[in-house]
């Protein structure tokens, strides 16, 4: 069977940007939630794991939460 096709390219960046800051993903996920954005430790998982595509907007909230730049979560 073919390698699952990628739907994000943040996805590895987040994972390193949120370990560098020592949060677990459902610590992320309680984050985005106090921030409005209604997303689960799953989600964080599948985003991380390339699993799952992300939105502009998601982008957005990401970056707004961990305090970076947008560019920054897509930087390989």
């Amino acid at each position: 069977m073919p390698p699952a096709r990628k739907l994000n390219i943040c996805g590895p960046t987040l994972r390193k940007i949120r370990t560098s800051m020592g949060l677990s993903q459902a610590e992320l996920a309680a984050r985005c939630q106090r921030a409005a954005w209604d997303v689960s430790r799953d989600i964080i998982a599948r985003i991380e794991g390339q699993r799952r595509w992300v939105g502009d907007v998601e982008l957005v909230h990401l970056a707004e939460v961990l305090q970076v730049d947008v560019r920054d979560l897509l930087r390989k």
